[in-house]
């Protein structure tokens, strides 16, 4: 007769088949989520950089649009093979996994159809009886008792495990179709996908090409962005200086690069520090068109740019808000360039560039998510931009570190 191996096999089967179905499909949503959240920022992008027909941009700037939409974009048809190649996987293990359970059904219905002929051939009640006493002695007719049970159980057992790799069987063949299908769509996503990326890409390069013929007015103005720039940055390590120097002096001492702090400035920069990641943006909604750090210019790769901070693209008559308590330490104004607020949370800074209209005024106290001013919208290219970005002191920090799913 044979062993009750069937019932382990199925069971590892199960419990391996369960394992890698749960871990592809933690995995597929992961993917899922990364998707979704490329599409939306896509849909951003359309309406903070795109919405905006009737302005007239400078190549510089639709060039520097559409790199990051192909950027974006590129992301989600990565995302998308990624999510196909993980489906194939998934389709092929479960297309071995069937044919697998096939044979294993087949063999157990044969084995099962032969239990049930030789079961029949001597199933009268008169056979089993003269199988019971035609015993030599007590004992072993009490065995040919318990046999008969074990037979007995064990036929149910095989009816019952029939029944289950049936019931599997059909799971994985449903499971299987649905895949099918949802590879289909992403397919077909996908294609759609590629397809606006070659014609955005081509867009970009006739850009470059009509740039190329305007070379001496696009360094011009790549460079005028950058002494702009430049000089912000610099004028805001003036006034933390100034500002660290006055602490100082207040309470008699003489670092040039660290806040004498009181226990309360002691306590905000504790939990604006505690709050490290979790912090609000700077405005309601929005889009970071330039990330923190050294990067290549997106139209001329071989010039770099420096960044103390993020830039971030959001809709018109948009609010900059505080990311956190603190007070106003001063609003600069520097000729040719908007306002830029800087607020101070114990030795921590945040930076607020692109202010139209100011609500605030040094030495304010202000609250998380408290409007500090109106950001300005250029009336030629219709975009919002606040430029943000966090000291340490003197030493700018990653945006992206702070602020929450930045």
């Amino acid at each position: 007769m044979p062993s009750n191996k069937w019932f382990w096999t199925l069971g590892c089967f199960l419990i391996i088949s369960f394992g890698t179905a749960q871990s592809n499909s933690s995995r597929q949503r992961a993917l899922e989520g990364e998707k979704k959240r490329l599409q939306q920022e896509i849909k951003q992008i359309n309406s903070l950089l795109f919405d905006n027909s009737l302005k007239e941009k400078s190549f510089v700037s639709q060039v520097e649009d559409l790199d990051l939409k192909i950027s974006v974009r590129s992301q989600l048809v990565k995302v998308n093979n990624q999510q196909a190649n993980l489906l194939t996987r998934q389709i092929n293990v479960n297309q071995r996994d069937i044919t697998k359970l096939r044979s294993e059904l087949k063999d157990l219905k044969k084995d099962y159809a032969d239990m049930i002929t030789n079961s029949y051939k001597s199933k009268s009640s008169l056979n089993r009886l003269m199988f019971l006493f035609s015993s030599t002695d007590f004992l072993q007719a009490y065995k040919r008792i318990q046999y008969m049970k074990q037979y007995a159980n064990y036929r149910k057992k095989q009816g019952e495990e029939i029944a289950e790799k049936t019931q599997t069987l059909q799971i994985l063949n449903n499971t299987l179709f649905e895949q099918k299908i949802q590879k289909e769509v992403l397919v077909a996503e996908n294609k759609k996908a590629q397809e606006i990326l070659l014609g955005e890409r081509k867009s970009q390069q006739r850009l470059i090409r009509s740039l190329k013929s305007k070379s001496r007015s696009l360094s011009a103005e790549i460079k005028e962005k950058k002494l702009k720039a430049v000089a912000i940055d610099r004028e805001i390590q003036r006034l933390i200086r100034e500002a660290i120097a006055a602490s100082n002096k207040a309470a008699g001492k003489t670092s040039k690069n660290a806040f004498v702090l009181t226990p309360e400035a002691k306590l905000l920069a504790k939990n604006f520090l505690a709050n490290k990641g979790k912090l609000p943006w700077p405005v309601e909604k929005g889009l970071v068109i330039q990330r923190f750090g050294t990067q290549p210019h997106p139209v001329v790769k071989t010039t770099m740019i420096k960044s103390n901070g993020v830039t971030i693209a959001t809709s018109v008559k948009s609010q900059a808000r505080s990311v956190f308590d603190g007070e106003v330490m001063t609003v600069l104004s520097f000729k040719g360039n908007n306002p830029t607020v800087l607020i101070k949370h114990g030795n921590f800074i945040t930076t607020y560039k692109n202010i139209a209209k100011v609500y605030v005024k040094k030495g304010d106290k202000v609250k998380s998510k408290q409007a500090i001013g109106e950001i300005f919208t250029n009336p030629q290219t219709g975009k919002t931009i606040l430029q943000f970005s966090v000291f340490n002191e003197l030493k700018p920090q990653n945006p992206k570190n702070w602020i929450y799913k930045m």
